[in-house]
């Protein structure tokens, strides 16, 4: 009878591992920001079903911290928001086993105004509001470098700060602010560097109204990440097939007119 019971729980055991590993026992979890990301897993989640892969999509509003703890501690499958940079930043500062697993859109950074129509117009000693944090503001010096606006010490640094400005023709002021207010503050500023999710939401089209966009060999590729030890689990293949699959990239070209552009 023992025998019995000890070759039951193994035969459980196995059961579940095989189901956890396939990616039948439960639906993945796969975390993102409301707005274009969400719209696109929804996308992701109607292709995976048609292959067998439920997708559960957790919804995060506006807090790019939160679905990395979510990972980190195994409440997500994996996420779908943020660029290399700043994965890296996050893993490095507070230690996650986060890798990346493959690219998915890229939301170009542009440069924006409402007093000027030109770079070439901007005045001496305009103000400029770039994201506070060190990843999106150094993305954003960079692309004032890309104008001529600046020139950085470094220009393969892809975290430069004001402080890393060496040259400044026009007298251009630094304005830090948080990202998700950029847009709220572009009449009382002369230029801004918005993300491409922003600009969006405000009603700002980049291929339209930016003065200057990011090129797309840009290093700032949104990816899916997982816990390094799932890399290779069949399920998040299969989300990855789902994401790279002509039915979703053509969703991302016709929904979001060419603004939001496949990365793969």
């Amino acid at each position: 009878m023992k025998k019995i019971i000890i070759l039951l729980i193994i035969l459980v055991i196995s059961v579940t591992v095989y189901q956890l590993s396939a990616g039948s026992s439960r639906p993945l979890k796969v975390g993102v920001i409301v707005g274009p990301h969400t719209e696109i897993m929804e996308k992701v989640k109607e292709v995976a079903a048609g292959n067998g892969l439920e997708i559960e999509i957790v919804w995060y509003n506006d807090d790019y911290i939160k679905p990395n703890i979510a990972l980190q501690q195994n409440t997500l499958d994996a996420n779908s928001f943020q660029h290399i940079p700043y994965l890296e930043s996050m893993t490095r500062d507070r230690k996650y086993d986060l890798v990346p697993v493959a690219k998915t859109v890229f939301f170009p950074m542009g440069l924006y105004s409402k007093k000027t129509k030109s770079l070439t117009e901007l005045p001496h000693g305009a103000t400029v509001a770039i994201p506070s944090d060190p990843i999106n503001g150094g993305r954003a010096l960079l692309l004032l470098q890309q104008a001529g606006l600046i020139k950085l010490k470094d220009p393969a640094d892809l975290t430069p700060l004001p402080s890393d400005i060496t040259d400044n023709p026009r007298g251009l002021i630094i304005r830090d602010q948080d990202m998700m207010q950029i847009t709220a503050i572009l009449d009382t500023v002369d230029l801004a560097a918005i993300n491409a999710s922003y600009a969006f939401r405000a009603g700002l089209i980049p291929t339209t109204h930016a003065l200057l966009l990011e090129t797309a060999d840009s290093p700032y590729a949104s990816v899916i990440v997982v816990r390094s030890k799932d890399q290779n689990n069949p399920a998040i293949q299969q989300l990855i097939a789902a994401y790279h699959s002509e039915s979703v990239k053509q969703f991302v070209l016709e929904h979001f007119g060419g603004t939001i552009l496949p990365a793969w």
